[in-house]
């Protein structure tokens, strides 16, 4: 785990180098295809070298909910277990791990009517006032929810509003993990040189060619303003960009003040978990070419908590 930007799939690279793990995605933006570039996706020869579960596994105008990756996360973490591999989960997609590790609320199903009706006023007013209304009466869910993800605002007022209790409360536990977890969060020491490699690995999407994949997604004929890929960081602010709402500096200053506020958040979630074990993501990486450090870092730290 760890925040974005922090190098999580470098390490990630180099344990499954060991032949023992398979990583598994636990990104929300990284199972939609066509978006590579954005989500800072794994190329296409690292991914045939170095297989990663659950990536590419939408369109970029389809939903995927906490509760449809546990289904799917369980069912290829029995996949590599039976074959004696470790599965080794991956990325920043916070709520994501705890579902898997806690179960995840069996909740009220959708109700298309207040959906609608929650989409007028959020296209009205902005999804940061809906995210206000959150606020008031469900203080935990909008403290790990962006003001602008629309998705999930949405469903937990949809939830709010039909079974009159926060999201977390809703309700019982389903879809826990029957596994031993080890939880190993990735981050700098020092706050200030996450903030600079989050602005250098935006210039470097636009260098690669950010803009011409989101244009490429708002010519796809089923992509509308409310489709959830479209709302992610970095993505959302390139689409403001190419629809004229701001200039090209004002898009990548807001696109790395979100991709910051973000860290912030999973950094804080990161922070109130138990049993976690912390490992500075710049010392990991301080050995170039040494494919060994991470997996004997990662074998240090497991024998500190006794892991076998």
């Amino acid at each position: 785990m760890g925040p974005t930007g922090a190098g999580k799939t470098d390490l990630a690279l180099e344990l499954a180098g060991s032949r023992a793990f398979e990583i598994i995605n636990v990104d929300s933006a990284q199972i939609y295809r066509h978006m590579d570039i954005g989500t800072a996706k794994p190329s296409r020869e690292c991914l045939r070298a170095v297989p990663h579960r659950l990536i590419d596994i939408r369109e970029p105008h389809e939903t995927y909910s906490a509760a449809e990756f546990c289904r799917d996360a369980l069912q290829q973490m029995a996949s590599s277990t039976a074959r004696g591999k470790i599965p080794l989960l991956v990325g920043g997609t916070m709520f994501y791990f705890h579902a898997l590790e806690h179960g995840i609320d069996i909740l009220p199903g959708a109700n298309r009517a207040l959906r609608e009706r929650l989409t007028r006023r959020a296209r009205r007013a902005g999804w940061p006032a809906l995210h206000r209304q959150l606020a008031s009466v469900d203080p935990t869910s909008a403290a790990r929810i962006d003001p602008n993800d629309g998705q999930r605002i949405q469903r937990a007022l949809e939830v709010y509003l039909l079974a009159g209790i926060p999201l977390g409360s809703a309700g019982v536990s389903a879809g826990q993990a029957p596994y031993r977890i080890c939880k190993l969060a990735l981050s700098p020491s020092n706050r200030a040189d996450l903030h600079r490699r989050i602005a250098s690995r935006f210039s470097c999407m636009l260098e690669q060619g950010l803009l011409e994949e989101v244009r490429g997604l708002l010519r796809r004929r089923e992509m509308t303003a409310d489709c959830a890929a479209l709302r992610i960081v970095g993505y959302r602010q390139a689409v403001e960009y190419l629809r004229g709402k701001v200039g090209y500096n004002e898009m990548m200053e807001k696109a790395v003040a979100s991709t910051r506020q973000l860290a912030k958040r999973q950094l804080t979630w990161l922070r109130n978990q138990r049993g976690v074990v912390w490992m500075d993501s710049f010392h990991a990486s301080q050995c170039p070419g040494c494919g060994n450090l991470a997996l004997t870092y990662l074998v240090e730290k497991l024998a500190d908590r006794n892991f076998s």
